[in-house]
């Protein structure tokens, strides 16, 4: 019987729904799909390795039915995951993914290469943000006010467990979501050279500004 869509905690069982909404969602904030030869590949750079890891800071969105339609995942310590990313995760992956050969430049070189090079993950400007966080919706789920509900139960988690404040990185061209992070209270941080991204940030408080 379906009821409505709700905000849950991640199950094993939820594992294809990620991918697909993980590869719905990772180009641009748009489709990837037909952009790299194996499909596995942005799952396995930026959701599995968070289910794995995190757990208990992977919330999903139910359609009401048990799908999934949207997630947040996130990490209390960027420093600590990008640790075990490099001694746990990559050794289960860099067989099926190795590391690009010098010079390569397709879009799969290019994310094999942020793949085996977890330690972009920490740096010294996000100190004082150390968790870090992920979050897609399908299309059809977004700009109803389900983002905020996942973003309420990732940010209650870690001000539960004592993390003070979170970061995510987006690229600049994702102007949609980067009215979504700033209604949600996120502001730019100051990275050097950051390229063609954002990093924005905020305390894990949930007392944010009001807003859609």
């Amino acid at each position: 019987m379906q009821t409505e869509p709700f905000v849950r905690r991640y199950r094993g069982s939820d594992r294809a729904e990620l991918a697909e909404i993980c590869v719905r969602t990772a180009h641009e904030g748009g489709d990837s799909s037909g952009m790299y030869p194996d499909p596995e590949l942005m799952p396995t750079i930026f959701a599995y390795p968070y289910v794995e890891l995190e757990p208990e800071f992977a919330f999903v969105l139910d359609d009401g039915t048990g799908r999934a339609v949207g997630y947040v995942l996130g990490v209390p310590d960027t420093a600590a995951f990008v640790k075990r990313f490099r001694d746990e995760w990559l050794p289960l992956v860099e067989e099926r993914f190795p590391a690009p050969e010098a010079g390569g430049g397709t879009a799969a070189d290019m994310m094999a290469g942020l793949l085996h090079t977890p330690e972009r993950m920490v740096l010294a400007e996000l100190a004082a943000y150390p968790a870090h966080l992920h979050i897609d919706l399908l299309p059809k789920w977004q700009g109803r006010g389900y983002g905020r509900a996942l973003m309420g139960a990732l940010l209650a988690a870690l001000c539960e467990g004592g993390v003070p404040a979170v970061h995510l990185c987006m690229v600049q061209a994702n102007t949609g979501a980067r009215a979504f992070y700033d209604r949600l209270g996120f502001g730019l941080l100051d990275v050097a050279d950051p390229g063609p991204v954002w990093y924005l940030g905020r305390s894990t408080a949930t007392e944010g500004p009001s807003g859609s």
